[in-house]
């Protein structure tokens, strides 16, 4: 389904130790948008009885059943684009402002 890079796993427990929510399943959303773009979603949530739950690297995600088909195959990685500037990336191949033209 989804894989956490280990420097997007290290830094997602970092955070949950931070704000002390340790124990809280990582919720990844998508939604495709008008233009066919889509956009991404994540933050420290409770369960709910329709979530699909899966373990990546030691961290708990939850997926609401509209996000799944689009997340599949996903790569949530932790990189310093701009120095200085850490920030999670999708890396998504069912993304088609990632694709390969």
């Amino acid at each position: 389904m989804i894989t956490i890079t280990d420097a997007a796993a290290n830094q997602i427990k970092e955070s949950a130790k931070q704000g002390k929510i340790e124990g809280l399943a990582l919720r990844v959303a998508c939604t495709k948008q008008q233009d066919g773009s889509l956009h991404y979603g994540m933050g420290f949530d409770e369960k709910t009885e329709e979530d699909q739950v899966f373990i990546s690297n030691d961290i708990e995600l939850i997926i609401a059943p509209v996000s799944l088909t689009l997340l599949t195959g996903t790569v949530l990685d932790f990189v310093e684009l701009e120095e200085g500037k850490p920030d999670f990336i999708f890396q998504n191949p069912n993304d088609p402002e990632h694709q390969a033209s």
